[in-house]
């Protein structure tokens, strides 16, 4: 793949359209795993009101857009949701990205020979930047809360960026006057979840435009890795869309096709008509091509379904459920997208399960 072409590719990709497999897996290069004493992994259950929350962004999207998706009102995002289920709005942070920094993914091109021979790390020119944002953030919500261990979300790419962060399960090397300790993971995330997050790399591993940074994430920290330290992993992805590239096929019979076709699916698809694009079916069909190398699956408008799931996770399927704030490949906002007010409830309590989340009033324990 020469610059020019790679560079067209990733500005060509709209801020509101999250291709979530553009999106890498970053990570610092960890220690060798360390012996740990795992007789008290079990510990008691956190008051939800106590428990720092960090949001991982995904690929395009900005901080803002969990806090005031699309310039909507505060109450219609996913942080107000949270709040009204009882986590504390002080202890709710967002990795701070700017949807400007995506472009910094072009760095990726002076990864010399790896990015050439598709075998990027996660920690590379590409996706570091986001990796040390995120264990900034983590630390800071840790460190300002009483040392609590952290409830860790991450949408879309931010999925993979949090398990790359996690690494093998040392989190930093602590040098100190009695010489170096390894804090482990463990000590500073209690549950992982991802939403709408690309756990596989495609069938044929040589399309994969990570160029190798999925493949290495993968094959370093492999499914969930850290459950027996104590760390919870919960899986969410949607089936919505199915992916058509009929050309000749009729808006109606599209729709056939398409699981739980919404009103805000229909007005994305009347969009896609007029620039061209057929339906919400034959966008999913590109970008699933692009995820998993077959367009002809379901998933939830951008991530196939089977490649939201991860080994060893609790998993969850939502029906009609899509992938991100908008539609993919517009501005149209959607009430259908994994921290929606009426969907958040039909994931949460699980997640609240495997983090040993005490919830009181909000959900029974």
């Amino acid at each position: 793949m020469t610059i020019i072409p790679f560079l067209v590719l990733l500005l060509s990709i709209s801020p509101s359209y999250h291709y979530a497999f553009t999106a890498s897996f970053s990570n610092s290069i960890w220690a060798p795993l360390s012996p740990r004493d795992t007789s008290s992994l079990k510990a008691s259950k956190t008051a939800i009101q106590q428990t720092p929350v960090v949001i991982c962004p995904g690929f395009g999207n900005d901080s803002i857009d969990y806090l005031s998706p699309l310039k909507q009102p505060r109450s219609t995002s996913f942080i107000a949701a949270l709040e009204r289920r009882g986590f504390n709005s002080s202890l709710i942070y967002t990795v701070p990205i700017n949807r400007i920094d995506w472009i910094r993914v072009a760095l990726g091109l002076f990864d010399i020979p790896r990015f050439y021979t598709g075998n990027a790390l996660p920690t590379g020119f590409g996706y570091g930047w986001y990796i040390e944002r995120l264990k900034e953030t983590v630390n800071r919500a840790y460190e300002e809360n009483g040392c609590t261990k952290v409830l860790l979300v991450g949408h879309s790419a931010g999925g993979w960026l949090a398990r790359a962060a996690m690494g093998d399960g040392v989190w930093t090397n602590d040098d100190n006057e009695e010489g170096t300790k390894d804090i482990r993971t463990a000590d500073r995330i209690r549950c992982l979840v991802t939403v709408g997050a690309i756990h596989k790399v495609p069938s044929d591993p040589t399309t994969c435009i990570t160029r190798g940074a999925l493949k290495n994430t993968d094959e370093m920290y492999p499914g969930a890795l850290l459950r027996e330290e104590g760390v919870g992993y919960v899986a969410v992805g949607g089936r919505a869309v199915k992916g058509d590239n009929s050309v000749d096929t009729s808006n109606e019979e599209e729709k056939s096709d398409t699981e739980n076709y919404t009103p805000s699916l229909t007005a994305a698809d009347d969009l896609y008509s007029i620039r061209g694009e057929g339906s919400a079916s034959r966008v999913a069909y590109t970008s699933y091509e692009a995820v998993c190398g077959d367009g002809n699956t379901i998933g939830d408008g951008v991530v196939p379904l089977e490649w939201t799931k991860l080994d060893g996770a609790k998993e969850i399927q939502l029906d009609g459920v899509i992938h991100s704030i908008n539609e993919a490949g517009t501005t149209l906002p959607t009430d259908k997208w994994y921290g929606s007010e009426n969907v958040i409830d039909k994931w949460l309590p699980t997640v609240l399960d495997e983090a040993r989340i005490d919830a009181n009033d909000y959900y029974s324990s």
